[in-house]
């Protein structure tokens, strides 16, 4: 089993914890990190080509000029990695919001279920978890799930959550070919791609969400009020150009 998870880096020098990637490392030989620098304005480029520099093998760069936003960062590196044909590719955010060692769960339902091509991690709070969510971001994020569920036809519950993994299929290909309309819920971009080519009830059979057991706010995030109201916009566009 080979996998590569790609971690879009923007101004990540003071938050990206690179001891826990190293940490991670040693303990699997499985998973590869494909780390994107979107054009990053401070000493990102030099905290990343120094874990490159410590394991090649394992951290690999793509270094981009131009701040391109995380959705592209995203998908160059998802193409870029799906040159190398792993079994499975994703992406997860630089800031480890949702701990790596949530990763071997993933797994798991892909073992489990053959059927499954794409695992979203979804926050949920339930005893025996610990999700520490900002109240007022929780109560924002509750109202654009219903919204983008609504749009989507599917019970989606948690689409922004920066960690999802991937099976390596053609119609998963498909998906990461041409550039996103949205940059701020390009997320639910991939899930419209996928219906508009399988079909809705396609989608439902190869989506699983899975309740994370960890996830918590990191101080310093790029998310501010004003880009609710971008998503609310991108959401429409994604409707209009991926409805049946």
């Amino acid at each position: 089993m080979h996998a590569i998870i790609v971690v879009p880096c923007y101004n990540e020098e003071r938050r990206l914890p690179a001891d826990a990637f190293q940490r991670f490392r040693s303990e699997t030989d499985r998973i590869e990190f494909c780390f994107v620098n979107d054009g990053s304005r401070d000493g990102t480029l030099r905290l990343l080509q120094s874990l490159q520099q410590e394991d090649p093998a394992r951290f690999t760069l793509l270094d981009l000029e131009r701040n391109s936003g995380k959705a592209e960062a995203v998908r160059r590196g998802v193409v870029a990695s799906m040159d190398r044909n792993p079994d499975f590719v994703g992406f997860w955010d630089a800031d480890l919001a949702t701990p790596l060692t949530e990763l071997p769960s993933f797994f798991d339902i892909f073992r489990t279920k053959p059927e499954i091509e794409m695992v979203f991690a979804a926050r949920v709070r339930l005893l025996g978890r610990r999700i520490s969510r900002r109240p007022a971001r929780h109560y924002v994020g509750r109202v654009g799930a219903t919204l983008i569920s609504s749009s989507l036809g599917l019970a989606v519950y948690d689409t922004q959550c920066g960690a999802k993994l991937f099976r390596l299929t053609p119609a998963i290909r498909k998906i990461f070919e041409k550039p996103f309309i949205s940059p701020w819920i390009f997320d639910v971009e991939l899930i419209a791609r996928y219906v508009q080519a399988n079909g809705r009830d396609a989608a439902a059979r190869a989506i699983y969400e899975l309740p994370i057991k960890e996830w918590h706010d990191v101080p310093g995030s790029k998310v501010r009020a004003l880009d609710f109201l971008r998503a609310l916009n991108d959401l429409r566009k994604i409707h209009r150009a991926y409805r049946p």
